[in-house]
């Protein structure tokens, strides 16, 4: 079970005059982080386009995997929550059988961004560097920030998986990952090949099809999964025994997920090779209930298979040839005009363009590239602290999801508090 983070130690009276935190990006982990950063006395600069990742990435028509209850961003203080959101504009209640369109999520993610962290600078960083005891911060409009930390919250886009054996189909402009397309429209009439099982393959298909595209899905699973919907909107009202069985958590219901909801901070102690596993196979590759309907008979399914080879058509102006193999061996050839990738994200430090080279390399990784975090998110370079997916690795599933804002927010909070509090009243800059 996660325990209660330590108290955030209050600021040095010299603190304000030094040098801020600089937080790295406006989406809800780094909004998050800010709040509550701002409301125990440290001074933040934070910089990028609120929701901006949700905006340009996730495709129109798009809906949250996870229930209204847990997908509220975290706040120092009450009032904040999405049901508050929906209170604010005068809308009626909702349970946990109701899907949350994106749209309306971006809208709650600019809400909760002008009540508590107003302060947001819209301007990209251009870089980020190790710098006299600290780190040097470049933006895209000329000025350059000395910080005494940084809190680097920059989504997921950097670390889209591209398969390497699509790698000639995306130079050629004929294959793209789904987190490139805000709006499935331009494939009307053509057919995509959608690469993957999960709920980003299994919805992005759906959105294809209803565009009026024609999708084929290819799946290594055996078969697609969707979640069972929740037996009712108040959690209370499932019997003991089925409480018992399968316990509510943020996540759903089950052991597996009540144990990374309720420990990602006992998550971080198990050996690598476990959480890598956990990780992988606990909330594995399937689709939300209620996209069951959408996906059933609508377009060709081809599971259990696996992509063998893929390359442009000789002769031909865009067509693709994909050849593809069952686990007996047995081989299909699918033609298609695209591909789409919904094949996930892979944390690699390395990939973070805002990073500086040599900071890159100073971060000391997990296989895969993963940042290796403390308790307090803070990475082997003191003061550079990672949340949201890249703490994933470190603190299990539940990073993954808008609902890991109320484990990590406060907790990378108290941490940097504590290191910028410590250094100041050490006299360092």
């Amino acid at each position: 079970m996660a325990q209660d983070p330590p108290p955030i130690p209050p600021p040095h009276p010299g603190a304000r005059r030094r040098l801020p935190v600089v937080v790295v990006g406006a989406g809800p982990f780094g909004l998050a982080t800010a709040a509550w950063l701002t409301a125990n006395g440290v001074t933040t600069r934070v910089f990028g386009d609120p929701m901006a990742t949700w905006r340009a990435h996730m495709p129109d028509g798009m809906f949250l995997k996870s229930v209204p209850a847990a997908s509220s961003i975290s706040a120092p203080e009450s009032g904040h929550r999405f049901a508050d959101f929906r209170a604010a504009r005068g809308r009626p209640p909702v349970g946990d059988t109701y899907p949350i369109p994106v749209e309306e999520f971006i809208a709650y993610g600019h809400w909760f961004q002008e009540r508590l962290v107003p302060e947001v600078e819209r301007t990209a960083v251009r870089e980020v560097r190790s710098a006299d005891g600290g780190f040097g911060v470049s933006l895209d409009t000329g000025e350059e920030v000395t910080a005494r930390a940084v809190v680097v919250a920059t989504g997921l886009v950097a670390y889209a998986h591209r398969p390497a054996g699509l790698a000639p189909l995306f130079t050629a402009g004929l294959a793209s990952h789904s987190c490139d397309h805000q709006d499935f429209a331009a494939f009307e009439g053509r057919r995509v090949a959608v690469v993957g099982a999960g709920q980003s393959a299994l919805e992005s298909a759906a959105l294809l099809h209803e565009a009026g595209a024609r999708p084929v899905v290819i799946a290594r699973t055996r078969a697609l999964l969707f979640g069972d919907p929740p037996p009712a909107d108040r959690p209370a009202s499932r019997s003991r025994s089925t409480r018992l069985r399968k316990p509510g958590s943020a996540l759903g219901p089950g052991w597996s997920l009540f144990a990374v909801s309720h420990g990602p901070a006992a998550y971080r102690r198990l050996p690598l090779p476990v959480r890598a596993h956990f990780l992988r196979t606990v909330l594995g590759p399937s689709g939300a209930w209620w996209l069951r309907d959408r996906v059933d008979g609508r377009f060709p399914v081809w599971c259990d298979r696996g992509l063998v080879s893929a390359r442009q058509e000789d002769g031909t102006d865009g067509a693709v040839r994909l050849e593809l193999e069952d686990p007996a061996g047995r081989r299909d050839v699918l033609h298609t005009d695209h591909v789409l990738a919904a094949t996930g994200y892979r944390v690699d430090v390395g990939r973070i363009p805002v990073l500086e080279p040599a900071l890159r390399t100073s971060v000391a990784t997990s296989s895969g590239g993963a940042p290796v975090l403390s308790a307090g998110f803070e990475s082997s370079v003191p003061g550079l602290y990672f949340t949201g997916l890249a703490a994933a690795p470190t603190f299990g599933p539940l990073l993954r999801f808008v609902h890991g804002t109320t484990f990590a927010a406060h907790r990378v909070a108290a941490s940097v508090a504590g290191s910028v509090a410590g250094s100041v009243a050490g006299g360092t800059r």
